[in-house]
């Protein structure tokens, strides 16, 4: 590796932290140590799962889930297990952790929503339109037992819409009609109007 590009990584390193600290920095007040150690372990667990993995636009991967976390803490204001959950969002997805890993480490809580969250990516997937607004309308009735993945995933679609730019114009056109569709009505319903 040429000095570039170990001071570009070295670099990068210390914008993931910085981060990570305006993460910590955008939760609400009654955060508590324990909830940090559980953030903290989330990140951590990120950060090494998405490691050498980068978005469409060049970035590292690990800025995603940080910034879904950021809007999960900051914008909507849920707990810790929802920040974890956030963190850890496409772990199971896209790495080779398994769910029974992610109850181990974090409990039932943040494996049952990174559950949920997979769920809905895996329905996303599914090119008939129709059919996959079918299949997301069951999928919600399944979810009622815990709001936090539909929430999640709508902070996840934020963050999506907000860096869609560095998509191919096919994959736009997608996940905006999805975005309009599916997401932007789900969000009115829930209260998340912003």
């Amino acid at each position: 590796i040429s000095l570039k590009n170990e001071i570009d990584i070295e670099e990068e390193n210390k914008d993931i932290v910085r981060r990570y600290k305006a993460l910590l920095r955008s939760c609400n007040s009654e955060i508590t140590r324990e909830d940090k150690k559980l953030i903290r372990k989330g990140f951590n667990l990120a950060v090494d799962a998405h490691k050498n993995v980068r978005r469409k636009s060049g970035e590292p991967y690990i800025f995603h889930p940080i910034n879904v976390a950021k809007i999960v803490a900051h914008q909507i204001g849920l707990d810790a297990t929802s920040i974890a959950s956030a963190l850890l969002h496409d772990v199971v997805e896209d790495t080779n952790y398994k769910f029974e890993e992610l109850e181990k480490l974090f409990g039932a809580g943040v494996a049952k929503i990174v559950e949920g969250l997979t769920k809905i990516s895996k329905l996303s997937k599914e090119s008939d339109i129709s059919l996959q607004a079918e299949n997301f309308k069951k999928l919600l009735l399944t979810l009622n037992d815990d709001i936090r993945v539909i929430i999640i995933k709508i902070a996840d679609r934020l963050h999506n819409m907000q860096t869609l730019d560095a998509m191919p114009e096919h994959k736009q056109l997608k996940i905006s009609s999805e975005t309009l569709y599916i997401y932007a009505p789900l969000a009115h319903r829930i209260g998340l109007y912003n």
